[in-house]
Parts: C-alpha cells; structure tokens; sequence
C-alpha cells in the first residue's frame, strides 16, 4: 500500500477519535436511517416543547455568534415560507448560552418557524453535533434522511425538489 495512502488513512482515524472524544460517554452522533431523538426545550414563550410527529422537518442546530448560521438563514426562512403550506417543519435549536442574543437575532431576521433553546447544549451534545450548523433532514416517519454539516442555500433547487419529493411521499 502506498506510504501516502497508509497515512491520510491514520489521520482520518486519529481525527475520527480525537472528535469522538468530546462527547459525552455513550453518545453516538445520530446517523441516517435512525429513528429522531425525541427534544424537549423550551421555545421562545418559555413553553417546553418536542419535534412534531409525522412531519418532514429540518432539525438545524446553529448560534447566534457563528457566521455560517448567520448565512444560511435567509435562505432557511425562504424555503419556509415557500413549503410550509405543503407540511414543512423547520426546528431551529439553538445553543446560544444567552437567550436575548436569540431572541433579537430571529426577530431581525423574521424566523416564523419553530426556534428552541438549548442553552447548555444537551440536545446537541445527545445529537453528536458538535459543530454549526448540522441540520437533520427527517421524514414523516420520524427518520433521518440526512445529515448536513455546514450552511446550505436552503432555496437551491435541488434542495427544494428533495424537500418536495420528501413531502409528497
């Protein structure tokens, strides 16, 4: 086997674990394929609140201070109002320690949908994500049909058509 091979082997597998190793004992980060882990937190009216059952969804953990979820969320909100007539769900966790700092952020940028706060970030943490924003794309079956790291341009049309074909399934 190639000497270079052999080592961008090693370390993917050193990254792999050294990843692994801040979370929590017993957490595996949610893969697709796996049925959602349920979430209680609470949403902007302090009231506790879970994900909606038999919904597509987008379940994105983002904060305020990260300049990829500043990005991506126009194009969140815009693909929000354009499918939420046909049953999409956006649940927008965020892990800002601060609440104000959430609460001013999705006023500005006129967040309709679902946000909650998981200011001590165990939700997150019980995900695996561990950087922002992850989003998990779920099925009205509760499954997750993907994971995303990084910011999407939620409005790019083959995002939109998988949505949509997510949606009338």
């Amino acid at each position: 086997m190639d000497k270079k091979l052999i080592a961008a082997i090693g370390l993917i597998v050193l990254i792999a674990v050294g990843i692994s190793s801040f979370l929590p004992d017993g957490v595996k980060p949610m893969a697709v394929g796996e049925q959602v882990r349920p979430v209680s937190l609470p949403n902007l009216n302090n009231e506790i609140q879970g994900l909606p059952a038999g919904k597509v969804m987008l379940v994105n953990f983002w904060a305020t201070w990260c300049p990829p979820c500043r990005k991506e969320v126009p194009s969140m909100v815009e693909v929000y109002e354009q499918l939420k007539g046909k049953g999409l769900e956006i649940v927008a966790i965020s892990t800002d320690r601060s609440r104000s700092d959430v609460d001013k952020f999705v006023k500005e940028q006129n967040m309709s949908f679902t946000v909650l706060h998981d200011a001590d970030s165990q939700v997150a943490q019980s995900y695996g994500v561990f950087r922002y924003p992850e989003t998990f794309i779920v099925d009205k079956k509760g499954v997750v049909q993907q994971h995303l790291n990084g910011a999407v341009e939620w409005t790019d049309s083959q995002f939109v058509a998988y949505l949509e074909k997510l949606l009338a399934e």
